[in-house]
């Protein structure tokens, strides 16, 4: 099989290349084209074809990584969205919950309130409605109010139409015969539904989930068919998937009519690829670290794998989500974070990103503003001849001056500032790290680093310092770890189904068949990709709590039908998990079931175990030797550097800091008093000097 993974990121397109049977992969990298990521997309595997000889015809999958459903919710750059809604329900996407993100502040910024993904002028109520427990129609819909609201919604120049229903997730039939006329009689718009997204209780977060879907969709819907159409007229005739937030990939025709599914797309293949670089290393206990030009994101893995969000915590822009998410801390801080002196008189290092264009300084493309990358280059920390392996010029003195101006306003040096916009900004990034360890109960030291992404290993050891983390791994091809990760999962398809269920009054012959039921929707969406039943694999869960509590904890359940006696298998793990999350729990007290969770997978090929220079002296990896600044003891001093080409570096042989290595991808940087060694799999391990 021939795979390529690309990953779209905000700075640079990562691909690589792999042949499962010659066990030979390539890597590339190209400037993301901002107007549209597909452009660059295209051309960057074209280039690695013909580099490479390889017919772009032979190619048999093609998975990627999209930052495009992102973007559109962070810039608030979507279609103008219309919603038909029970009638009396018009506001709940403008009322929430009645409360605030920030409890005490008095000049915060409410999402739904500030910058409404459906405007009100846009919200059209009817009659209808749907009652629980049973899900029995209780008022029949009005279908001539729908056509009325539809006609208005048309001449206001609504693009698409988001249909959320109370309790519709319970009986999505009105929400189903809403999407049918749409569908028959008013075809241009995009139509989304809420029980087809996200069929769980929470009307004001499942409202919210499927404006999102509506808002970016008419915009994830064109890039999809104008990726596929540039895929075809480049002579790929493989595959084309999709990566989804949850760790899997999706086709691309989910995608369209699910962008929500791909909202944290490009750091959840991220967070796969640090788990494969973890595992070759055999390493269990990890902490993605990815860094690249706009943001970096950290996940933690444990023994049991990574972990989803849950229903609490997952925000995207300020807006509640409830779909399946890798659990991602993102920040503003990256290789093109813009550093700058604040109103206040005060240093700081993003969130602003100077992105790919301009881009930092030292990059020559007519930025001129001090970046992180920038700081870098003035600390002698990059090898200008030596940049994207030769294939891109960067120029130390533009650097220089901006960071020079910098350091004016502040009184400092050129080196002084620049060494300051790196404590910042690793500060920064440790502080982010601590609120997914120590603020989740996990001690970070107990854990490596897995530092990736273009800026990833430039800041990942002096990031362990600061947590005071011992060891640090950086992947084979840490700059494309994210476009890596993308070649290590699975075709996969999530269902949810709410059931209000407590443990002492349970329904077995319900629960049961609700199981069977979602089990027959997901086997029918995986063999509609070309996959027959023994391909399949499926993974049955429950959100759980105890009577009472207003979040859940996610428990395996067994692959078999639920009697009194299997069930209570899920009762004591609930009970273990809440005591490894809250510290306590209550093996009396009555455990209630509100939502069943289905996945299912169908495994796709994967990238096999790199090979590495099995032999070689240390001495021919020296690129050369220069002055570089590092602080040490307190003081910031100018120390002789090695700079290493790892490529050259062969397996086994230890070498220790202040030294740079080089690759075409990204730049590891190891201070001083820092070792490091190459393993048989590719992994370079640091131990690091706390």
């Amino acid at each position: 099989m021939k795979l390529v993974g690309v990953d779209v990121g905000g700075t640079f397109t990562d691909i690589i290349y792999t042949d499962t049977e010659q066990g030979v992969s390539h890597i590339h990298k190209v400037p993301t084209t901002r107007e549209d990521p597909s452009i660059g997309m295209v051309a960057g595997i074209k280039s690695l074809c013909e580099k490479h000889g390889i017919e772009m015809s032979s190619l048999n999958h093609l998975f990627h990584g999209t930052t495009i459903a992102t973007n559109a919710i962070l810039e608030h750059d979507g279609a103008k969205t219309g919603m038909i809604t029970t009638q009396g329900y018009r506001d709940i996407l403008h009322i929430g919950r009645h409360q605030r993100p920030q409890n005490y502040s008095i000049q915060q910024e409410i999402p739904w309130q500030d910058r409404p993904l459906v405007q009100r002028r846009y919200r059209e109520a009817v009659e209808e409605r749907i009652v629980p427990p049973s899900g029995a129609v209780q008022t029949p819909l009005n279908e001539e109010q729908v056509r009325q609201a539809l006609q208005r919604l048309q001449a206001q120049g609504v693009e698409s139409v988001v249909v959320c229903f109370l309790f519709s997730y319970l009986n999505p039939r009105h929400e189903e015969r809403v999407r049918q006329i749409i569908e028959q009689e008013f075809p241009q718009f995009y139509v989304t539904t809420s029980a087809s997204i996200s069929p769980q209780f929470r009307e004001f977060e499942r409202f919210t989930t499927a404006s999102l879907n509506a808002f970016i969709g008419p915009k994830v819907q064109g890039y999809v068919r104008q990726l596929e159409e540039r895929v075809e007229q480049a002579g790929m005739t493989g595959d084309l998937h999709i990566m989804s937030s949850s760790g899997g990939v999706a086709t691309a025709k989910m995608v369209s009519e699910k962008p929500v599914l791909t909202l944290l797309s490009g750091p959840a293949a991220g967070v796969l690829g640090g788990e494969w670089t973890g595992a070759l290393s055999n390493r269990r206990k990890l902490i993605t670290f990815d860094v690249g030009g706009t943001s970096a994101d950290i996940a933690i893995i444990t023994e049991k794998g990574f972990s989803e969000s849950s229903a609490r915590d997952t925000w995207i822009a300020g807006f509640p989500v409830l779909v399946p998410m890798i659990d991602i801390h993102t920040i503003g801080a990256g290789g093109g974070s813009i550093a700058h002196v604040d109103a206040g008189v005060a240093f700081r290092v993003g969130p602003r990103s100077a992105g790919s264009r301009p881009g930092p300084a030292c990059y020559g493309h007519g930025g001129t503003q001090p970046t992180v990358t920038d700081a870098h280059a003035v600390l002698g920390r990059l090898d200008a001849e030596n940049f994207l392996g030769g294939e891109m010029s960067i120029y130390p003195q533009r650097a220089d001056e901006v960071v020079a101006a910098l350091g004016q306003q502040l009184g400092l040096s050129a080196l002084e500032a620049a060494e300051g916009i790196l404590t910042i900004v690793n500060n920064s990034m440790a502080n982010a790290v601590r609120a997914k360890t120590v603020q989740k109960g996990y001690d970070p030291r107990e854990f490596s680093l897995i530092g990736f992404g273009g800026a990833g290993p430039m800041h990942a050891v002096e990031v362990a310092q600061i947590l005071g983390m011992q060891e640090v791994i950086i992947p084979p091809h840490p700059g494309i770890t994210s476009a890596t990760g993308l070649l290590t999962t699975d075709l996969k398809y999530d269902a949810t189904q709410t059931v209000f269920m407590h443990s002492t009054e349970m329904d077995f012959a319900r629960i049961n068949e609700t199981i069977t039921n979602l089990k027959g929707q997901v086997w029918a969406q995986l063999q509609e990709s070309g996959f027959s039943q023994d391909e399949l694999f499926m993974y049955g869960y429950f959100d759980c709590r105890y009577v009472g509590q207003g979040y859940e904890l996610r428990v395996a359940v067994p692959d078999e039908l639920l009697t009194e006696t299997s069930i209570q298998g899920v009762w004591d793990s609930f009970h273990s998990d809440h005591e490894r999350e809250y510290g306590h729990s209550f093996s009396d007290s009555p455990i209630e079931i509100v939502n069943f969770r289905l996945t299912g997978i169908a495994k796709m090929p994967k990238i096999g175990t790199p090979t590495v220079l099995q032999s070689g002296r240390l001495e021919d990896a020296v690129v050369k030797v220069e002055k570089s600044a590092f602080r040490v003891g307190g003081e910031l001093q100018l120390m002789d550097t090695v700079f290493y080409q790892r490529d050259e570096i062969s397996v086994g042989v230890q070498f220790s800091g202040p030294c740079v290595v080089l690759q075409k991808d990204t730049t590891t940087i190891i201070p001083p008093n820092c070792h490091a060694v190459l393993e048989a799999h590719g992994n370079l391990i640091i131990q690091v000097e706390v």
